[in-house]
């Protein structure tokens, strides 16, 4: 007779297994889609091809341009909010589970308050005003 300890252990890597597998079909998958793009792609190099191409405009004069950072700062918030609501949908399917309430309630709102908190940085520093 086993012992009970080595049917857990190879339940346990069993289910690994499967996993293992699924992560190699899945490399092989990508890898016989793009040796299938390469074999049947047709590569015709001209002059125009090789040209760098951005937003329909020939480039023109140095590569060099000045971007301001409140772009990036805008870009940096919408990250963040959104990051925001992908945890506040399992927020709320938890919250909604008996048992659960005041915990994650109390949770939520700590977390919000790091959110309002840094953005409340961002205002007194004057990012958010778009001049």
């Amino acid at each position: 007779m086993r012992e009970p300890t080595v049917e857990v252990a190879a339940d346990y890597f069993q289910s690994y297994s499967v996993v293992g597998l699924l992560a190699v079909v899945g490399v092989l998958f990508v890898a016989v889609a793009f040796g299938a793009g390469r074999l049947l792609r047709p590569v015709v190099p001209t002059p125009e091809k090789l040209l760098t191409y951005e937003c329909g405009v020939d480039p023109v004069g140095e590569g060099w341009a000045h971007t301001q950072v409140r772009y990036y700062v805008y870009a940096f918030l919408y990250v963040v909010f959104a990051v925001d609501s992908i945890f506040l949908f399992p927020w709320a399917t938890v919250f909604a589970a008996p048992g659960y309430g005041a915990t994650t309630l109390v949770e939520m709102f700590i977390f919000l308050g790091f959110l309002a908190v840094g953005l409340l940085y961002a205002y007194k520093k004057g990012v958010l005003a778009w001049t």
